[in-house]
This record gives C-alpha cells, sequence and structure tokens, in this order.
C-alpha cells in the first residue's frame, strides 16, 4: 500500500510523535521512509542586524541536519530504508512540492496546539498541508 512515506520534522516534541508512527508504517509496510526538514526562509530573514543571513542559514541548516540525521538513526535501528533531505522554503509549500516530486505515498505530520485568533488569521503549516497535498496526509496529534 505504501512505497515511500514523508515525514516532515523540526524536531519538535509533536513531530517527534509523528515520526514514531511514520517508523511504525515503514516498517510494517517495508516502505521507505523519506525524512525532510523545512530552513523555513522567513526566518531566515528576520535576523538582528549584527548577524548577516547568511549565519543564520547556516545555523538553521546545521540544526535541521541535525534532525533529519538524529530520525535516520533511529529508522535504521528499526530496519527501515530512509533517506533524508534539508530544503529552504515555505514550510508547506516544500512539503507538498516535496511529496509529489519524490512520488511520496503518504505524509505523516504533527499538530501542533494552535487556537483561537492566532491559528484562524495565520493557520497551521499541518493545515495548508493537508489542503494542498497530492497524497494522504496522516495528521498526528500532541497529547500533551
Amino acid at each position: 500500500m505504501y512505497d515511500r512515506i514523508l515525514v516532515p520534522t523540526d524536531g519538535s516534541e509533536c513531530a517527534d510523535r509523528a515520526v514514531e508512527h511514520a517508523i511504525d508504517l515503514a516498517a510494517q509496510y517495508d516502505a521507505e521512509l523519506r525524512v525532510l526538514s523545512v530552513i523555513d526562509a522567513r526566518d531566515v530573514g528576520h535576523s538582528a542586524p549584527a548577524i548577516s543571513v547568511d549565519q543564520v542559514e547556516a545555523t538553521l541548516r546545521e540544526r535541521a541536519e541535525s534532525v533529519v540525521e538524529a530520525v535516520a538513526d533511529r529508522a535504521a535501528e528499526a530496519g527501515v530504508d530512509v533517506e533524508t533531505a534539508v530544503e529552504p522554503g515555505i514550510p508547506d509549500d516544500v512539503i507538498t512540492e516535496y511529496a509529489g516530486e519524490e512520488d511520496c505515498d503518504l505524509v505523516v505530520m504533527g499538530t501542533h496546539g494552535r487556537t483561537g485568533l492566532e491559528r484562524y488569521l495565520l493557520g497551521s503549516v499541518t493545515e495548508r498541508t493537508v489542503r494542498r497535498s497530492p497524497v494522504p496526509v496522516l495528521t498526528v496529534r500532541d497529547t500533551e
């Protein structure tokens, strides 16, 4: 049923719960796991004047690479084939494009507990991904 499962992660606890589900599904279906972390382009441009944009991007890239490698190690321990990627851009745009371009069959991602006016005005990466994804999206709620 699933050959390629995409799990976008930012290293948060909520994303980590989604990683658990994605690794389990990949093991059950003998699927390849694609681990993606997006360097949010909006974060790169908002640095303090004393810090260059290149420094900010390098720091964010280093953190993102560390996050995907940690997930790759967990997947390998579970016997799951894994491929990692770190891409710059707007997270929901990158996730939906990556899912389509890489022929993913499923996206597994965490939700965040954003509520009230902020959620109404901004939405969330997960909500926008669910609306625009070319493949099914399994959302994993943070239980806390």
